[in-house]
């Protein structure tokens, strides 16, 4: 049973704050701007910097940015030319995760998560808004963690899951700015997992948490608690529990090793695999949709690259299962302005699926056919999809690729400094929660 004790709520009260260096990130101006799944342990070498002050200009109206990483750095790029905007030394296997408001991305570092800055976001003003670009900066605000894990944004909040300690700390996804400007963050709550595992959580904004369960050496369930930290549901029935997807409807689901365990209101469901081994590790929902997109494992001695892909109803609470004819991993997966799902084989084709009718709709060539690794932090293939198109990486040419998955084509390509690993976007929209003037 979790104890009071272990939910710590804070009345916006300030926590301590790791330092690390500020790092600004220089490049060349785009448009209106200025110049400007399993996680392992490892080291960074931070280099000082400037970080000085940038100009910032209003523009017509949202410019996404793109943050890659590669070997030694993080590059971003202006969504709609794929420019360079920034580049940043930084070494080491650096992880990327949107905080939830559109403007910044997390980067999972040594030490905890650091704010990278993209530059980019859109304000609410009464009956409209106004957008804005400035330099990219990676700022030196660190929220502590001893191995950063998952980040997850809901409701107006996001949950940042500490594998090493089991402290999930939640913050409005709102404060960010505030926080890098005051160089302190300040969490809404702080919860502790009764044992560290790698896990997530995700709050919700009447104050409760649901949060996976488990220790070093298995994770088998969730819990749903409430404000006061008391369990109001839990199941133990989603063995490997991994891999988080929360519905507009406010179902949450997470993958197990024999299908997939949701969260409706009060209570748990489980939709079982058609295998006996069937597992789900990461899961992609998508906007007026019911249907989970999700990696399936037939095998518990596949390796990383996987042959079919889940289609899972919240609603009726049904399975499909689709051969897409090519290896894949979970980093070619994303879902469409229209609820398709998307996923890149190693054939260097994406498939575009219909989640109704689980069908393949079309087939766009978009790289060279390349090899699925086999450790998932070695480089290869990642996209993401933002407003209509979809940004591929490419490691065999060091490119980044933007395609028109409705049209079919691959509408421009950027090239690189280095072999992309992985790729977030800043969509410059007005983040959840936020109120206007």
């Amino acid at each position: 049973m979790t104890t009071l004790s272990s939910f710590t709520r804070r009345a916006r009260g300030g926590v301590a704050v790791a330092a690390l260096a500020a790092l600004a990130l220089t490049g060349c101006a785009t448009g209106d701007a200025p110049a400007a799944d399993d996680h392992d342990d490892h080291d960074h070498d931070h280099d000082d910097h400037d970080q000085g002050s940038s100009e910032i200009s209003e523009t017509g109206g949202p410019q996404p940015r793109i943050a890659i990483t590669y070997d030694g750095g993080i590059v971003v790029l202006d969504a709609g030319s794929l420019e360079t905007v920034g580049d940043v030394e930084l070494d080491g296997f650096n992880r990327l995760n949107p905080a939830g408001d559109g403007r910044h991305i997390l980067v999972s570092t040594t030490g905890g998560w650091a704010a990278l800055d993209a530059g980019t976001w859109t304000e609410p003003h009464g009956d409209h808004t106004h957008s804005y670009v400035t330099d990219p900066v990676l700022s030196d605000v660190l929220v502590p963690a001893d191995a950063p894990g998952h980040v997850v944004s809901h409701d107006g909040l996001t949950a940042l899951f500490d594998d090493g300690t089991g402290e999930v700390t939640i913050l409005p996804v709102t404060g960010w700015a505030d926080a890098v400007e005051a160089g302190s963050v300040a969490p809404e709550s702080t919860y502790t997992t009764p044992e560290a595992h790698h896990g997530v959580a995700v709050a919700l904004e009447d104050g409760s948490l649901f949060v996976t369960t488990g220790n070093e050496d298995e994770r088998n369930g969730a819990q749903l608690l409430d404000a006061e930290g008391n369990v109001v549901a839990e199941s133990d029935q989603c063995p490997n529990v991994h891999g988080e997807a929360a519905l507009e409807d406010g179902t949450i689901v997470v993958g197990c090793e024999d299908g997939m365990l949701m969260l409706h209101g009060d209570h748990f469901h489980k939709v079982d695999s058609p295998d006996e081994f069937g597992r789900i590790g990461n899961a992609f929902p998508a906007a007026g949709s019911s249907v989970v997109l999700a990696d399936y494992k037939s095998d518990p001695d596949q390796g990383l690259g996987l042959q079919q892909v889940a289609l899972v109803d919240a609603e009726s609470e049904t399975m499909q299962l689709v051969d897409i004819g090519a290896d894949y991993t979970w980093q070619g997966m994303a879902r469409g302005v229209n609820g398709e799902a998307l996923v890149l084989g190693a054939d260097g084709a994406l498939r575009v699926i219909d989640p109704t009718t689980a069908e393949v709709t079309s087939e766009i060539q978009v790289t060279d056919a390349w090899t699925v690794p086999e450790e998932w932090q070695t480089s290869h293939p990642a996209i993401q999809e933002d407003r209509g198109f979809l940004y591929v990486t490419d490691p065999a040419t060091n490119q980044v690729h933007k395609v028109d998955y409705t049209s079919g084509e691959v509408v421009e390509s950027a090239e690189l400094p280095g072999a992309p690993g992985e790729i977030r976007i800043a969509t410059a929209s007005v983040p959840e929660g936020a109120e206007g003037e």
